[in-house]
């Protein structure tokens, strides 16, 4: 019977819709042309191998040599016959195709011998016509199975049963049957092309293993490489993958940079894992007879389109890059990093050597782009130039740019690690206190060497913030600055990932230096304010001496409310402690006062209005504190002058 070819590009496209992307890692819309032509009788590559001779009686070599004759000349793919256009390999002839390939080798034996013994015999000539007939047969029938079953070679779904070079085609066939059996025995169906795969694939390793033995290995390899390789070729293409050009990449927005990076990320995944790792799956069962034919025949297909995927990451270093694009640079490193044992282990031999050194080099380009930035990012911390004091002693927004960029940073804190381990900040480099450049102890151990980098990083910012705070004229607002920035830090990092790089005793250390910030900002603001009061007043308290602390605390206080009232802090809970602290340290002592001076002043229209503020008043007007200018519309001077006391 003879069997249609299947149209390859309608079979390929009907492949895509209903298998998806996966599926067409083995599947080509490039073939051989159809003219190519397998009539003329194929040239031996290299001398057919010898093999110690046994010796055999004269009537065994004819019989050898006539039976050999019988087959081959049958599937003469020069012939007339039907046999010329249908395929020895097919389901319907496989116990002649074993046959074939038995006959041949018996052929090749007779042939050793000929040489060795009768070199001058017209057998010989006889055996070499048959042998180049049954190479051209067997030529055409690895280029038809290659090209009929390119969608249902997946080398992934057989590999464990295909990677012994020492198995036989009879015993994979009795291994397909045997599996078969037992699945119908256990209720679990092979389903037909898993079937149909496993069997091509057998029968690719047969031809192969009879070609190389018989010398026509070169013809083999040939066919192999140029089916193979187009469809690796066309598999990276329908994954998104381009040849990639440094001009090409350096003229790139950001934004269309950013989608070639994502296209290169899932082909790169999906190329390691899936197509070079099954496509060598397949290669080393085919060729397992010969190592040298299988490495370099792998290496072959996959070369160009692997070296092409793994130097898109060296190509992207060499573009200049912001601080911010940092983390698109840390995707492609963390990508590659993952994938690295598997390309070592893929491209294992000499061939394709060039492949791990183009991956490493990538490596080692994308880390030193990625140490370059962020000195660069340690440089613009300090170099930032603004000297406008921020208004109310608020956050500064270098706090929270650097604080958000390097809380970001610390998501990919594993990847920093491998990177940043073999250039550590110095000491001294950035002209900071070489007692303030201290490894940051992590309760985890998490990435010491990022931690030690972040933590400069943090330490430069707050170097810098300390310049900063000398442009307020107010000393209170320099510590108010100081105990909000620092606040906006900690919070930054209890909330991240940072928490458990820089550890515990970082944490506490530097709220330690907020709660100092914050005291001597309450001494300086309100200090004339908590000394107006007497720290004891006295059994025997005289009018005279009551007014003159009333008058010293109101006018006090309505300076240091008026002047304080304009101060941000930004932090909820620091906000809350402030006015608690200055509440606590005000409201007894003056309550104590008020009491008696309303005591003693009775009736007195006169002194009673120096008794400006109740307890409760001061309560009210502290809880207006720290929401900035627009907060309150509250003024001592103009609301509460001459107002007479609840």
């Amino acid at each position: 019977m003879v069997l249609p070819e299947t149209p390859r590009s309608k079979h390929s496209s009907i492949l895509v819709s209903r298998k998806g992307l996966p599926a067409l890692f083995f599947t080509s819309a490039k073939t051989l042309s159809s003219s190519s032509s397998f009539a003329s009788s194929p040239t031996p590559s290299s001398p057919i191998p010898f093999s110690p001779v046994h010796r055999l009686p004269a009537s065994a070599v004819e019989e050898n040599i006539a039976n050999a004759e019988a087959i081959i000349t049958k599937w003469d793919p020069n012939s007339s016959s039907l046999t010329k256009v249908i395929h020895l390999f097919h389901y319907n002839h496989r116990n002649e195709a074993k046959e074939f390939l038995q006959r041949v080798n018996d052929l090749r034996r007779a042939m050793h011998f000929l040489i060795s013994e009768h070199s001058t015999s017209d057998k010989l000539v006889l055996a070499q016509n048959l042998m180049r007939m049954a190479m051209s047969r067997l030529e055409k029938e690895f280029y038809q199975i290659l090209s009929a079953t390119h969608d249902r070679l997946d080398p992934e779904s057989v590999s464990g049963k295909y990677s012994d070079s020492s198995s036989t085609y009879d015993a994979e066939e009795n291994d397909i049957a045997s599996e078969e059996e037992s699945s119908k025995i256990s209720g679990k169906s092979i389903s037909d092309v898993e079937k149909a795969s496993a069997l091509a694939m057998s029968d690719l390793k047969a031809i192969a293993d009879c070609m190389v033995s018989s010398g026509y290995g070169k013809e083999c390899v040939k066919i192999y490489k140029l089916i193979r390789k187009s469809i690796v070729d066309e598999a990276l293409y329908l994954l998104g993958v381009e040849q990639y050009k440094c001009a090409q990449i350096q003229k790139l927005s950001c934004e269309a940079l950013e989608h070639m990076i994502k296209k290169w990320i899932n082909a790169m995944k999906t190329a390691v894992k899936t197509l070079f790792n099954g496509e060598k799956t397949l290669c080393d069962h085919v060729f397992s007879a010969s190592q040298r034919i299988r490495q370099s025949c792998f290496s072959d297909i996959t070369k160009d389109g692997a070296i092409n995927l793994v130097k898109f990451p060296e190509l992207l270093a060499k573009r200049k890059t912001l601080p911010e694009k940092i983390f698109p640079l840390l995707e492609v490193y963390e990508v590659l990093s993952y994938l690295w044992p598997e390309i070592d282990l893929i491209f294992n031999s000499e061939s394709s050597s060039a492949i791990k050194m183009q991956a490493l080099t990538s490596l080692q380009r994308l880390g030193e782009s990625v140490c370059t930035i962020l000195s660069d990012f340690e440089s613009t911390i300090q170099k930032d130039s603004t000297k406008a004091p921020i208004e109310g002693g608020g956050v500064h927004p270098l706090t929270q740019t650097v604080m958000n960029y390097i809380s970001s940073l610390a998501d990919y804190s594993g990847i920093l690690s491998e990177i940043v381990a073999e250039s550590p900040p110095k000491a001294g480099s950035t002209q900071l206190p070489e007692s303030y450049f201290e490894s940051p102890t992590s309760d985890d151990s998490l990435a010491p060497a990022v931690s030690t980098r972040l933590a400069w990083l943090i330490l430069v910012l707050l170097c810098k913030l300390d310049i900063k705070a000398e442009v307020y004229k107010d000393r209170s607002l320099f510590y108010l600055f100081m105990a909000n920035n620092l606040q906006f830090v900690i919070e930054k990092v209890c909330t991240s990932r940072l928490r458990l790089l820089l550890g515990e005793d970082w944490v506490f250390k530097h709220a330690t230096k907020v709660i100092q910030y914050a005291s001597n900002y309450e001494t300086i603001a309100w200090g004339n304010v908590f000394s107006s009061l007497p720290e004891k007043i006295p059994p025997e308290l005289s009018p005279e001496a009551a007014k003159d602390y009333l008058k010293g605390f109101n006018t006090s206080f309505e300076e240091a409310y008026n002047r304080q009232r304009s101060c941000i802090v930004q932090d909820e809970k620091l906000r809350d402690e402030l006015k608690t602290s200055i509440g606590m340290n005000l409201i007894p002592a003056y309550r104590e006062l008020y009491q008696r001076c309303l005591e003693m002043f009775g009736r007195d229209k006169k002194l009673r209005l120096l008794l400006k503020f109740s307890p409760e008043d001061l309560g009210n007007y502290l809880s207006d504190l720290f929401h900035g200018t627009g907060a309150s519309d509250r003024s001592l001077v103009t609301s509460l002058r001459g107002q007479m006391p609840r």
